[in-house]
């Protein structure tokens, strides 16, 4: 049997994110993370499983995609086939084709791991190469440093205060307390906690969401957010630390994070709670 392009339903998720879970390792390049259908989980199942696609062989599945927003595909690959050749131009064939129901007309972008086939293909087929991105990633092999800060795991009961501070966090946000609830009733989650951070007059100043790949894989901060009346006192930092310790509580060997390489203050929060950067990562593009 070829490979089969298929959108799994909100039945087939948790094979997609099982998949998502095994592919993840310390020596591999940035890619698309259980956590990250978990952050998508805030619209819920059905949403999630519609901008999920799958390609699969022989009922093994290959590559996951997931259709973050409007024309971008982040999509990763099962180790083995990073250099699959039927497996790369079928992916090349899908998302150049609007009618496969992967990608739209016009602009669009592909996040895909470096180094695999598929990037050689789109390049060869006139897709150039976007802004720089940074990833950055903490070792947690050893114990992690007190953040400085009281940090609260939020349960259900706690959601609004989140919200509030990611709200304030994230211009633009339209995140909400139904949303958080839709995230945390989904499976990644059971493997995540949400984080918040407080000053000194109990004010709650960041959040962040932490998403486990199970016990010695790399973890995923997704996302990390400070208010906007509490920056530049270290509180990005802080509570960064305090996502590495969760993470490292989970069993995660590493705690990793991406952002573009443009936000440097970012970066540089990243780089102070511990986090060492690693090679740039750019999606390719094609235009209208």
């Amino acid at each position: 049997m070829g490979i089969v392009l298929c959108g799994p339903g909100a039945d087939g998720l948790s094979e997609a994110v099982g998949a998502l879970r095994e592919w993840q390792d310390d020596g591999a390049p940035m890619q698309l993370h259980p956590g990250d259908l978990g952050w998508f989980w805030r619209s819920g199942a059905e949403a999630t499983a519609a901008a999920v696609r799958t390609w699969s062989r022989n009922g093994r599945i290959l590559a996951v995609g997931l259709l973050d927003g409007p024309g971008l595909l982040r999509m990763t690959i099962a180790p083995d086939a990073h250099q699959e050749e039927e497996l790369a131009r079928r992916l090349v064939e899908d998302v150049t084709a609007p009618e496969r129901g992967v990608l739209p007309e016009g602009r669009v972008n592909i996040e895909a791991p470096t180094g695999a086939l598929v990037q050689d293909l789109l390049r060869e087929e006139g897709w150039d190469t976007d802004e720089p991105w940074t990833p950055l990633r903490r070792d947690l092999t050893e114990p992690v440093e007190n953040p400085g800060v009281r940090i609260e795991v939020v349960g259900p009961e706690r959601a609004h205060a989140y919200v509030a501070v990611h709200r304030a966090a994230f211009d633009g946000s339209r995140f909400t307390d139904e949303g958080w609830h839709a995230m945390a009733a989904g499976p990644p989650y059971a493997e995540a906690r949400s984080l918040l951070a407080y000053d000194d007059h109990g004010d709650a100043v960041a959040a962040v969401t932490v998403w486990s790949a199970g016990p010695g894989r790399p973890g995923l901060l997704e996302p990390m957010g400070v208010h906007r009346e509490h920056r530049r006192h270290g509180y990005g930092a802080a509570i960064t630390v305090a996502a590495a310790a969760a993470l490292r509580r989970l069993g995660s060997s590493s705690a990793m994070v991406c952002t573009p390489s443009s936000n440097t203050g970012a970066v540089a929060t990243y780089k102070s709670a511990g986090y060492r950067p690693q090679p740039e990562v750019r999606d390719r593009y094609r235009d209208a």
